[in-house]
């Protein structure tokens, strides 16, 4: 946590071009998958059709939530059935209409990556870990792709042309905006970082939520300490 690097919506994060296609989906993962140290060799991407977007070219008009539809997805196979001292390379899914929105494709699969970190490292049981995919969401608070997934947890688009019209609530992950301010303001305190300079690449939400949480951490850093040790 103290030595990752804060990754940043930015060009010089991000120089790769970008074309809203699978090929350059792919060069973006393999980026993030730098960012967190995660080796190429070890997973690989897909991206699978969404039903939704098809529904949205036939009809005229269209409102939805998409909170409740997984934006990526995380398989792994396991041992090879033909050589079983190799395992197969675990596999991150997102759906095809992340293409669309760098933003949240990235932060999507910066949470996908957590699993690998996790799940796939065996750092974590999910049987026996019912928060595990907060935990995720955390995960990529602290290995410095929080501007990404805070920014995504929840975006509202409305949309307009000839034939269609309609809104949509997209929510990624398992946080809210409150609980992603309050991780990124502890990330910030713990790297000695009063103000940091990437706190400008927040949402509105997520910046007043940061803001608020930096001022309780640190008229409370005392009392923290002393719970952290088990004083009383």
């Amino acid at each position: 946590m103290l030595e990752a690097k804060v990754v940043l919506p930015t060009a010089e994060d991000f120089p790769d071009p970008y074309d809203k296609t699978a090929v350059t989906a792919e060069r973006l993962f393999h980026r993030v998958c730098a960012y967190m140290q995660v080796g190429n060799a070890r997973v690989q991407l897909e991206v699978f059709a969404d039903e939704t977007e098809e529904l949205r070219e036939i009809l005229p008009y269209w409102h939805g939530d998409e909170g409740q539809r997984a934006a990526g997805i995380y398989l792994d196979h396991g041992k090879d059935a033909v050589f079983p001292d190799e395992e197969k390379p675990m596999v991150v899914a997102i759906r095809s209409t992340q293409l669309k929105d760098p933003l949240s494709l990235v932060g999507t699969m910066a949470h996908e990556l957590g699993h690998v970190i996790l799940l796939g490292g065996r750092l974590l049981d999910p049987a026996a870990t019912s928060d595990h995919e907060p935990m995720t969401d955390l995960l990529t608070v602290f290995l410095g792709l929080g501007i990404f997934t805070a920014n995504s947890a929840a975006r509202f688009k409305q949309y307009q042309d000839e034939r269609r019209q309609g809104w949509s609530m997209k929510r990624l992950g398992y946080l809210p905006e409150q609980l992603y301010g309050y991780a990124l303001a502890k990330f910030a305190m713990e790297r000695g970082e009063g103000k940091p300079v990437w706190a400008k690449h927040l949402c509105t939400n997520v910046r007043s939520y940061f803001k608020q949480s930096q001022r309780w951490l640190q008229k409370n850093s005392p009392l923290i300490q002393r719970a952290a040790t088990g004083q009383s």
